[in-house]
């Protein structure tokens, strides 16, 4: 039954021991360096608009990342998000929200390892990201912005950003012979071809509600100052229902823990080396449901707090330049 048991998200991203320690370290340098170009361009093109749509995106995907849905054959998917926080903000600013939802995840939440955490950042931060830009841009010219091509685009880069991005991680177990590429690309790319569909249709239902309420915020990139107030209020308010919903996850692996069950590589899996709250399951609550809820506004509540901060301070350091000039 849908409502019965009360179930707690499953972790969804690369554990420690999945990756050798040379590849998770390579790729933390990598989302280092990406991350460090991802500040200064957007101190470069941040508006006054951006900063608050940088925490309610953040808070949004956190939330929704956490209410896993069923596909098939015993597994589950969840939000990427990283299609339409690019849509709405531009690629460099989605690097920073998507940054800022995965480290959070890692560090209080212990979803996702702390030596992995530079693979699930370039992976979902970095390569959704992009593979999300790239489609988007490219179709929406080619669509000429109608308001069907908007709605197309955004499905396409929002399943593109899923698929491409669970390749990248079939080549990182690869890479740290954890699963050989001609297994793990196969069995990654097949079960999130159909995890992408959930991403698309979340995605186009997210962009025709924006397309009928505040048409402004599809110009990707573009910063304009109005309906601040109304941004936070609508964004947070969503957010915090998806937390409270989150609860109803459902209780399949999600898709790499699938494979890795299926593959024989599950037990390579390290626990981690502290636990805050794990499985995003507030400690010393004794309803399962309650605990849940309660992690998922905690986080949604952090989340929001880190990424509008980095904005806030992306903003006042872009307008002491200006004043310098």
């Amino acid at each position: 039954m849908l409502l019965a048991p009360f179930l707690t998200p499953h972790p969804m991203h690369i554990p420690d021991g999945f990756l050798s320690v040379a590849v998770s370290i390579a790729f933390w340098v990598v989302s280092a360096i990406v991350i460090g170009i991802a500040l200064r361009k957007t101190n470069q093109t941040l508006g006054e608009r951006q900063v608050p749509l940088m925490g309610v995106l953040a808070a949004a995907i956190f939330a929704g990342q956490m209410l896993n849905f069923s596909v098939t054959g015993g597994t589950s998917g969840h939000l990427l998000g990283a299609a339409i926080a690019t849509i709405l903000l531009g690629p460099w600013p989605a690097v920073l929200v998507m940054t800022s939802v995965v480290s959070v995840q890692a560090l209080l939440f212990q979803d996702g390892g702390i030596l992995a955490l530079g693979a699930n950042i370039f992976n979902m931060a970095v390569v959704g990201v992009f593979v999300s830009y790239a489609v988007y841009t490219l179709l929406t010219r080619l669509f000429k912005k109608q308001a069907w091509g908007i709605i197309a685009a955004g499905f396409a880069a929002a399943w593109s950003s899923i698929f491409i991005a669970s390749l990248s991680c079939a080549l990182q177990l690869a890479l740290s012979g954890t699963s050989p590429a001609n297994i793990a690309v196969p069995a990654m790319g097949a079960i999130h071809a159909l995890i992408g569909i959930g991403e698309g249709l979340i995605t186009t239902g997210a962009l025709a509600f924006l397309f009928a309420a505040r048409k402004d915020l599809l110009h990707i990139g573009e910063a304009n100052p109005s309906g601040n107030q109304g941004i936070l209020i609508g964004g947070i308010s969503i957010a915090l229902v998806l937390a409270v919903l989150s609860p109803l996850a459902s209780s399949h692996p999600d898709g790499l823990e699938w494979v890795a069950e299926q593959r024989g590589f599950l037990d390579v899996a390290r626990n981690a080396l502290y636990h805050i709250i794990p499985d995003y399951t507030m400690p010393g609550i004794s309803n399962p449901a309650l605990a849940t809820i309660l992690a998922g506004i905690l986080g949604v509540s952090i989340v929001f707090g880190v990424a509008y901060g980095i904005a806030r301070a992306e903003k006042h350091v872009k307008a002491q330049t200006d004043s310098q000039r």
